[in-house]
């Protein structure tokens, strides 16, 4: 009776008092974020919740790179729920959408970089802007030379700003 409940609602998870394996997958391939009422999360449940639904992350107890990884792959913006933030998950959240940057917590210049190939409109998220991330921004839309310091980099705005007019 509860397998079919869930499989109709996966939010029905939340009256199961005796729950299996079998029906909390049921549950959160049905509802991704009826993980919240799983109480034996194993990573194979997080796995496909987060497949249903990316934001499922939010509920996942014990997070791993390869769940968090499924998560930001499909939407970059499940990284603001991902509790230890790796270089490789960042990557990809950033890669899925750059402007999923303003989560990342410890920007590096490979990931600033690869969220505006992904996005030039990243660069509003961007801490440290280095010469190679604007070039990128430019390269991709030369109107992007309103975001370049030109105080900085004068030469950019010298070679660019023709192209604007």
């Amino acid at each position: 009776m509860c397998l079919i409940a869930v499989k109709l609602d996966g939010f029905a998870l939340g009256y199961v008092a005796h729950q299996t394996d079998e029906i909390c997958l049921e549950a959160v391939k049905q509802a991704g974020n009826s993980l919240q009422y799983v109480s034996n999360q194993t990573e194979m449940i997080c796995l496909e919740a987060v497949k249903q639904d990316e934001f499922a992350l939010q509920y996942v107890t014990n997070q791993t790179d390869k769940i968090c990884l499924a998560a930001v792959k499909q939407n970059g913006f499940a990284l603001q729920y991902v509790k230890n933030q790796t270089e490789e998950i960042c990557l990809a959240a950033v890669k899925q959408n750059g402007l999923s940057l303003q989560h990342v917590k410890n920007q590096t210049e490979e990931i600033c970089l690869a969220a505006v190939k992904q996005n030039w409109e990243a660069i509003h998220y961007v801490e440290t802007q280095t010469k190679e991330i604007y070039l990128e921004i430019l390269s991709q839309d030369p109107r992007s030379i309103l975001y370049i310091d030109i105080q900085k980099y004068p030469e950019l705005y010298e070679k660019y700003v023709f192209m604007t007019k």
